[in-house]
């Protein structure tokens, strides 16, 4: 029992990580509906931010969050005007944004690899490496703040999304495009806007997988598949269903981990994905897609 414990507490712990990491990725589809394939690669970006931060400066890097988010999702504005708003009302446009992203995430991936080497790097503060213990069970404290941390930035998130004016307009948005425009929303400055706070989420991860994970530029190509995973498990754009598939793949990927080894825990990510898609395409919390 005590063994059960304690999986599901680490499970739990790093399911909260990757819920923020896939939630800026589940917030951009549900607007824009662009399947962002570079996300993992500008959440590298966020943890590089962050660890450059703290070997300089020495800077703690959950207080390097917000300064991390800031940066990306300026950088998410930047990328948005010159990539994607173009070809906003294209019918094919989730389409070309995976060929644009994919894109993307090379090019990310190479700047990072010319300007940091394909060394792997990870933030080391004092509790990165220090637990609370509780009886027989220990709780990494690294993994532990950056679980609170995920999961409250992911509520202050869903607050913001349903109580303020912006929030309304971004979920009239990712409603009904064209009825939003209609009633005086102004979807380009939402899309804009939504697009900034995705990335924005990325840096904020960044920040904390800077000290989970190690982490160097290719490193991307392994979560994207884990991140797609959680998100069309949930539903894709809806953070409530990231949150709910990150939490349960994490736990049931702690598990197999350790019972069947750690280089099959990620194949958890593979197979729910494959089985998502063949039974149940909309994900948990997704809409059924209206037939013709």
């Amino acid at each position: 029992m005590a063994d059960i414990l304690q999986i599901l507490i680490l499970g739990l712990a790093l399911g909260g990580v990757i819920a923020l990491m896939g939630s800026g990725l589940s917030l951009v589809f549900g607007v824009m509906r662009i399947v962002n394939l570079a996300h993992p690669s500008l959440i590298i970006g966020g943890a590089y931010v962050t660890y450059w931060a703290f070997k300089v400066t020495g800077v703690d890097p959950i207080v390097m969050l917000p300064v991390a988010s800031v940066i990306m999702a300026a950088v998410g504005v930047l990328l948005y005007r010159l990539m994607f708003e173009r070809e906003t009302k294209s019918a094919k446009y989730s389409e070309m944004t995976v060929l644009l992203t994919f894109a993307l995430a090379m090019m990310v991936e190479g700047l990072l690899g010319g300007l940091f080497t394909n060394t792997q790097r990870v933030v080391s503060p004092d509790y990165a490496t220090d637990a609370f213990f509780v009886g027989d069970l220990f709780i990494p404290k690294g993994q532990l703040y950056a679980g609170i941390v995920s999961l409250t930035i992911i509520t202050a998130l869903t607050l913001f999304l349903k109580y303020s004016r912006l929030g309304y307009a971004i979920r009239a948005t990712t409603q009904n495009r064209e009825a939003a425009e209609l009633l005086g929303v102004n979807v380009n400055f939402i899309c804009i806007l939504a697009f900034a706070i995705g990335i924005g989420l990325a840096g904020a991860a960044g920040s904390l997988v800077s000290f989970v994970f190690s982490f160097f530029p290719a490193k991307h190509w392994e979560w994207i598949a884990m991140l797609m995973s959680v998100v069309v498990l949930g539903g894709m754009g809806s953070i409530l269903g990231t949150v709910v598939a990150a939490l349960m793949l994490s736990v049931i990927a702690a598990f197999v981990g350790t019972w069947v080894g750690a280089t099959w825990s990620t194949l958890t990510f593979f197979l729910a994905l494959f089985l998502i898609l063949l039974v149940r395409p909309q994900g948990l919390f997704g809409e059924k897609p209206e037939m013709a």
